[in-house]
């Protein structure tokens, strides 16, 4: 299921579970239930009214007792906790794991300070974007990386191909996958007052993207400052057996302020926030260039090149790119993905990759890819729902202003 169709289905379950009986449409939604993977807090999910649904071959929340759109305000508002540990979390070791890492990722790994760390693209050889992961120097030869949960299977294929051959030329670097641990993103204003009372560790002193190991509600964890929702917060990952008793004293700390929240919230909140979801907004035939992430290529690869596909990514940034990924205002019903994008005389012009109603602004938004020439804010356009055109404009990301915690 693409992220784009969370809010959707959403917003369908929480209509059926009002008209039906709630164990019919469990049968009928949800077959295959048997069939996926549960986190720990699974359980924990249920006891606390989460609408469980089927997602990158996982069982997840969509959405808890409140709606998907208070969940949003309330996450910009207060707080919100997500269950993410679906996404694989993963450490690679030994004196040569950065330039191993460097031969994959656009990031410049090697700049990084150690406890730094930075969003990057897996490339293919043609330049395309096969996973977006949020990577860290813990120190010179310990990076730790989280990849998607719908990526899982072909990150870490390509990963240990590539592996076996750096290390069968004599590279130092091993890998270890952390299926023993779980991911915790606690997100909004409240994040960092309610953590701050589970660690001694003043968290005032750790900034957006910085990396820290240490104690939290008694259990030693990672800590990244960082997130998908536009707003300050963090991703903990944290022993597996310890995941159920940190959710609980993450929400007892917040005096039900912070909330469990799921898939279909974080949707619309990483929407807002103009974030890319993969197999949304980048695909293996999309670049980071056209993707507009081209600043996540560190300016020292981009003189050096050195990682697949360099060759196409370095002349799209010389040359620029034939399309690029734009936002979108939109009158009518939402945009959905793959709705046509054309100019004012009807003429196509590119495609909607995500879209939605949002929350915080109550009004349409969408982002999509457009020919070059044509992504300037303030342009006019139309967008096509269901072979009926509606008046759109392009404008800037992201749509909601981000709030991440950064030195002043």
């Amino acid at each position: 299921m693409r992220g784009g169709q969370l809010w959707q289905l959403g917003q369908s379950i929480t209509r059926r579970l009002s008209q039906a009986d709630k164990k019919t449409v469990a049968r009928r939604c949800f077959a295959s239930e048997a069939d996926l993977k549960k986190t720990v807090l699974y359980d924990f999910h249920v006891a606390h009214g989460g609408k469980m649904v089927p997602f990158a071959g996982w069982s997840m929340p969509i959405q808890y007792k409140d709606s998907i759109m208070e969940s949003t305000l309330n996450c910009r508002e207060n707080g919100s906790l997500f269950d993410v540990s679906h996404m694989c979390g993963l450490s690679l070791k030994g004196k040569d794991s950065i330039p191993f890492l460097e031969k994959l990722v656009v990031a410049d790994v090697a700049g990084l300070a150690p406890g730094t760390g930075c969003l990057t693209v897996f490339t293919n050889e043609k330049g395309g974007a096969i996973d977006d992961s949020v990577i860290t120097k813990v120190t010179n030869d310990h990076i730790y990386l989280v990849v998607n949960a719908g990526c899982r299977d072909k990150d870490l294929a390509h990963i240990e191909a590539h592996m076996k051959a750096f290390t069968s030329k004599g590279g130092d670097v091993s890998w270890h996958i952390h299926d023993e641990r779980s991911l915790l993103a606690l997100q909004g204003p409240l994040a960092a007052p309610v953590l701050q009372h589970l660690t001694k560790e003043d968290l005032s002193k750790i900034y957006f993207s910085d990396f820290r190991m240490l104690d939290i509600n008694g259990a030693h964890c990672y800590l990244t400052r960082t997130g998908y929702t536009g707003e300050d917060g963090f991703e903990i990952s944290v022993p597996s057996e310890n995941a159920v008793d940190l959710a609980k004293a993450i929400l007892d700390k917040s005096e039900g302020k912070v909330r469990l929240t799921g898939l279909g919230a974080r949707d619309s909140l990483r929407l807002e926030a103009g974030l890319c979801l993969y197999g949304n907004d980048m695909e293996q035939h999309i670049t980071p260039v056209e993707a507009g992430l081209t600043w996540a290529i560190g300016k020292r690869r981009r003189a050096e090149g050195g990682f697949l596909g360099a060759e196409v990514i370095l002349k799209q940034i010389e040359e620029g790119p034939k399309i690029r990924r734009v936002g979108i205002f939109s009158a009518g019903p939402p945009a959905r993905s793959h709705s046509e994008i054309q100019d004012e005389k009807g003429q196509n012009i590119g495609e909607v990759t995500s879209g939605g109603f949002s929350p915080c602004l109550k009004k349409n938004i969408a982002m999509g890819y457009v020919k070059s020439g044509l992504h300037k804010a303030g342009t006019k356009l139309k967008v096509v729902i269901r072979g009926k055109s509606y008046d759109g404009s392009i404008t800037k990301m992201p749509f909601v202003p981000s709030k991440y915690y950064k030195p002043s």
